[in-house]
């Protein structure tokens, strides 16, 4: 799409705060309402429409991206949109350890325990760990407990966890960034932990760098995404 607007900004629309484009309103790609409750998130997407050159680049426009998934994606069936996400409470990054490189196996304890400390006192559960990759049933109460507590979110907050959840295959630290538990940054760490031991070990393939880097782009946005929220 060519940019068609001289000047985009944030204004008060239907109880929220909507996006205007020379004063005219900005849709969702279903043609609803771009409407956020926060005018600090608006703020933030307006400058991203204003960021644009001459053809639109939805790639540079990943606040707009959530927001439209909240409102068109998440918030007409909030369960079915979290089916996906809350399936990772099944096989969590954070609970499959190393089989046989005791350093990794240290670092991950010390990154991922205190993740699974926390959850398990936030939630009541507990997790069962493993050791290589094949998979370990999590007890029946842990999988519903992170389930419950991915369907009681916002929708707003739903389309955050998702980008975070796949990004870095574990449901217990998007919910940690979700709550404000941990640091986005920290948090990152955690989730990276085994590519970066392996690049330390083995050296860094440019690559994968370039792949991680677009991943970490995409988190650290999801985690702005929920500040403003």
């Amino acid at each position: 799409m060519k940019r068609f607007w001289k000047k985009a900004e944030a204004a008060p629309q239907d109880g929220g705060w909507g996006i205007a484009l020379d004063g005219r309103p900005v849709h969702t790609p279903a043609r609803a309402p771009l409407v956020v409750a926060s005018p600090a998130l608006a703020e933030a997407i307006a400058a991203e429409w204003a960021a644009q050159g001459e053809t639109l680049d939805p790639a540079s426009m990943p606040l707009t991206g959530l927001a439209n998934a909240a409102i068109d994606l998440a918030s007409p069936d909030p369960a079915a949109f979290a089916a996906p996400v809350a399936a990772y409470a099944e096989s969590d990054l954070l609970c499959y350890r190393d089989a046989r490189d005791a350093a990794l196996q240290a670092e991950q304890a010390t990154a991922w325990n205190p993740l699974l400390a926390w959850a398990e006192g936030r939630h009541g559960i507990e997790f069962t760990l493993a050791q290589g990759v094949i998979p370990v049933d999590q007890p029946a109460a842990t999988i519903a407990a992170l389930r419950g507590a991915v369907l009681d979110l916002h929708p707003f907050r739903l389309a955050a966890l998702t980008p975070l959840v796949t990004i870095g295959g574990s449901l217990v630290a998007g919910l940690a960034l979700i709550e404000g538990a941990f640091g986005a940054a920290a948090l990152w760490e955690a989730v990276s932990l085994d590519e970066l031991y392996q690049e330390r070990r083995w050296g860094a393939d440019s690559e994968a760098q370039k792949a991680r880097a677009r991943r970490e782009a995409d988190w650290h946005n999801a985690a702005r995404f929920l500040s403003l929220l």
